[in-house]
């Protein structure tokens, strides 16, 4: 609930933008701004405004590649013990999901963070426990800080982590669609800072505001782009001073540095990205489970999937179309039956559209 002061700044940042007289297309890359937005209906508001915000590739589950589910389907099938977070268990893959297998007998543990995955090494030394790490720079760290302690010698990581700056390239270079200014989120930008950006709004001429979770904060970063926009200027703002700097977390970013490697690899709905993921460096590749088990994976590394029949995830995730707009929503794709990972994910846009606009 907003108090009195807060409705009135609200108020006043809407009139401010209302004045503007503007007909804007933004993106922002978080499914915590999405969720923020639609619930309140704050995209309603602005878009009265002339402002429309779409998702982009804010979702890590969204984006994660068909190949890389049937990665850890095969070892699933293999007898490995799989780990992941609840929402990734649940994606459908090219021929099954890993709740699926798990309803097939095989092993597979929902884990709150990569820690629950090694006592569960730790615990079962017979057992060959894979962990597959799924984030952006906010999950990162702790991946690597785990690997940093010398793990149990039974435990790996399938590394499924990326990097958003290379996304935000890659979605201007595409040029599909015209983006007039990037909100970015906060909880990446508390790693890395807002140094990373810069390079957008100097190279394409595109303002950036990182904004916090509450609707002040999305209203207020609207209005700060607009005002960019107004007076013929780009350059990456900071709306959420109180938890990011620009240096951002610099011993998190060590971290990361210092157990991967930059690599080119393809997130849903989009070819590949360079420098857009991350690998394990040589010291860690008893721990990277591409490595450790090559012979079980060799075969797919050439094999391409298609997305599930229908599915126009990819075009969402692109900022493409709604997701209204895909034929498949509310019919055959709902979170009891989901056909994309866009309906699975508690950050994913069809998700988060169809739990708010029912209401």
């Amino acid at each position: 609930m907003f108090s009195l002061r807060d409705k009135n700044l609200a108020e006043d940042i809407v009139s401010q933008i209302k004045k503007a007289e503007v007909h804007l297309k933004f993106m922002h890359v978080c499914g915590t701004h999405q969720d923020t937005l639609v619930k309140h209906g704050l995209d309603v508001l602005l878009q009265k405004c002339g402002l429309e915000i779409g998702q982009g590739p804010g979702c890590p589950v969204c984006v994660t590649t068909p190949k890389e589910i049937e990665e850890v389907i095969v070892l699933a099938k293999d007898g490995k013990t799989i780990a992941s977070f609840g929402d990734m268990i649940r994606v459908p893959g090219a021929s099954s999901s890993l709740q699926q297998m798990k309803g097939e007998g095989c092993d597979i543990r929902t884990v709150y963070s990569i820690e629950d995955s090694v006592v569960l090494a730790e615990k079962h030394k017979d057992k060959e426990v894979v962990f597959m790490a799924v984030g952006f720079e906010t999950t990162a760290p702790t991946t690597a800080s785990v690997l940093l302690r010398d793990p149990p010698s039974n435990f790996s990581v399938l590394c499924c982590h990326r990097l958003i700056p290379p996304a935000l390239q890659a979605i201007l270079d595409m040029g599909e669609i015209k983006i007039d200014g990037f909100i970015e989120p906060g909880h990446v930008s508390t790693i890395i800072g807002a140094k990373p950006y810069e390079f957008i709004s100097k190279d394409y001429h595109v303002p950036q505001v990182i904004a916090g979770f509450e609707p002040l904060d999305l209203l207020m970063a609207s209005w700060m782009l607009v005002r960019q926009i107004q007076q013929g200027t780009a350059i990456v703002e900071n709306e959420y001073s109180r938890a990011v700097d620009k240096g951002g977390n610099q011993k998190a970013q060590q971290v990361i540095k210092q157990v991967f490697e930059p690599m080119d690899v393809k997130w849903r709905g989009f070819p590949i990205i360079p420098h857009s993921g991350l690998m394990l460096r040589e010291k860690y590749a008893s721990y990277d489970a591409r490595k450790r088990y090559e012979d079980e994976l060799g075969w797919l590394a050439e094999k391409e999937f298609a997305e599930p029949a229908g599915c126009l995830c990819g075009d969402v995730l692109r900022g493409l179309i709604s997701s209204k707009e895909c034929p498949l929503f509310r019919h055959q794709c709902t979170p009891e039956t989901p056909v994309g990972p866009c309906m699975v994910s508690s950050e994913g846009n069809c998700y988060i559209e169809y739990l708010y606009s029912k209401k």
